[in-house]
């Protein structure tokens, strides 16, 4: 189908859905207020809507009052009942399918439920924006030409009680439609196989011979595949391979401690960078323009949105509040309640709003990984805009990283320890050490003022790691591929520690 056409028509489903778009636009609040409603009078006759007469709850301050904030754990036990076939508990419609996420901070897996409601309504509803807002912003653009190669995880899906468990991007691989298959590639067969390493070379055999007009995909893993792709062909560039290349979907990870090697190979001005912010447990913004990295909090995709201010979370005096309180610039625990049934549910991702018309926001980090052992609150934000500074000066690369404390000993001060893989190391390991921590002081002022005159802090130390050190550690841990990372902050040593103990192998 030639090229003109096919904007069309999705030029035509474009303008239909920014109708829908520009309400939330106009009056967020508004459609929160109805969406909240609206799942609340759907889970009513639920065994959590009995416990806590859904049916009763007029206002939002009642909602609030009424159900408390709630973790996985929390909801592990009903969830467990789910999984093993029973209905009507947090949910009306019987629920098969369940994302396996094992998270960074604990080895134990959860199963985080997915609804048709959340399939359609969410998952799905928001690719069809990201395509419909990139082509928006770029009419002449040729994606439909060609093939998107979607990077999804490396787990296959598991029958258990008549429910279905997996990564979410196999349980969204298994239930597209055919054409967004037939738009894709690696093929489903190669994209649900279970071992990354063998998975990983089958999808450079296919895609290479493809016509790869978009790629989508963890950027951590994406480049790994990439380089593999490089390493087969011998070619110099990726426009190389696919010259139709355009744009790359990204999520899961901070894109900026990466942008230099994605740079090196997309050497095109032109390319698209398009970020999105979606969990196992909902999809929740998306970058809307072409140049700028803020993103679109999206109101009508079935997610009530609460937020917990950063300066109150896990203290005495901790509140939530709802979408009309927030300010800008300031950092938020992200709480959601879900057309997947989860309710009031603390999902461990913090952001900050970057403005209030409309609601923007950048992803911050996650509330367990920072670090505050002497009062000095750093997070991962502060961390990757910190690193991103020192690799500009230094000339250096890095693959990966994650931070600990040292902790104070007798009169021995406090410190961070850093273990870092260079992809292209600093000439001088002393100057990039002073280097980074001057402009940790810069980025976060805390960290400054306990780094005054060595006040608490002494300057941080850093551990050079070898080659492929994550990459052997997330294998050792199972957790190869999908949305596996590295924890980048703990106030804990034990990562840490296994990685140093792991780089001397």
């Amino acid at each position: 189908m030639p090229i003109p056409i096919v904007n069309s028509i999705a030029s035509w489903f474009l303008k239909k859905r920014f109708h829908q778009i520009d309400l939330f636009l106009k009056y967020p609040i508004e459609v929160q207020e109805e969406l909240l409603f609206g799942l609340l009078n759907k889970a009513k006759y639920t065994e959590i809507g009995n416990k806590y007469e859904f049916s009763s709850i007029k206002t939002y301050r009642e909602f609030a009052d009424r159900i408390p904030i709630t973790t996985y754990e929390q909801n592990e036990a009903m969830i467990e009942r789910a999984r093993k076939g029973e209905t009507n508990i947090f949910w009306p419609t019987p629920i098969k399918w369940f994302a396996k996420s094992s998270g960074t901070t604990n080895s134990k897996s959860k199963f985080i439920p997915v609804t048709n409601d959340s399939l359609e309504d969410c998952h799905y509803a928001a690719s069809k924006d990201l395509l419909c807002m990139y082509l928006n912003n770029n009419p002449d653009a040729q994606l439909f030409l060609g093939k998107s190669l979607r990077l999804g995880g490396s787990k296959q899906l598991y029958e258990e009680n008549g429910t279905v468990f997996g990564d979410l991007s196999a349980i969204l691989i298994d239930n597209m439609p055919f054409w967004a298959e037939y738009s894709s590639t690696p093929s489903n067969e190669i994209s649900l196989m279970g071992d990354w390493e063998t998975k990983m070379q089958a999808i450079v055999n296919e895609t290479i011979k493809e016509n790869v007009t978009s790629l989508a995909g963890v950027p951590s893993w994406m480049l790994v595949l990439l380089n593999h792709v490089m390493e087969a062909t011998g070619k110099k560039n990726l426009f190389e391979v696919w010259p139709n290349l355009e744009v790359y979907f990204h999520g899961g990870v901070n894109f900026e401690p990466y942008i230099d090697q994605y740079n090196k190979l997309l050497p095109r001005s032109d390319f698209r960078y398009y970020e999105i912010y979606n969990a196992s447990e909902g999809f929740f913004a998306i970058q809307d323009r072409n140049e700028n990295k803020e993103l679109l909090l999206m109101l009508d995709y079935g997610i009530f949105y609460e937020f917990i201010p950063m300066d109150t979370y896990g203290t005495p005096d901790e509140k939530v509040i709802p979408l009309s309180e927030v300010e800008e610039g300031k950092n938020y625990a992200l709480v959601i309640t879900t057309n997947a049934g989860l309710w009031r549910y603390q999902i461990g991702d913090t952001i900050r709003f970057t403005s209030t018309n409309p609601y923007r926001i950048k992803v911050t980090g996650r509330t367990k990984h920072h670090i505050n052992v002497f009062g000095e609150e750093l997070i991962i934000e502060n961390a990757e805009e910190a690193l991103r500074k020192t690799t500009q000066v230094t000339n250096s690369e890095i693959v990966d990283y994650t931070v600990a404390p040292i902790f104070m000993e007798g009169k021995e001060k406090g410190a961070h320890e850093w273990i870092i893989e260079f992809k292209s190391p600093p000439k001088d390991l002393h100057t990039f050490t002073q280097i980074l921590d001057s402009a940790l002081q810069e980025v976060n002022s805390d960290y400054e003022a306990k780094r005054f005159n060595n006040t608490t802090l002494n300057i941080l130390k850093i551990h050079p790691a070898r080659e492929r050190l994550f990459y052997d550690w997330l294998k050792e841990n199972n957790k190869l591929g999908g949305q596996h990372k590295i924890p980048r902050l703990s106030n804990s040593r034990s990562f840490l520690e296994e990685l140093l103990m792991l780089n001397k192998r």
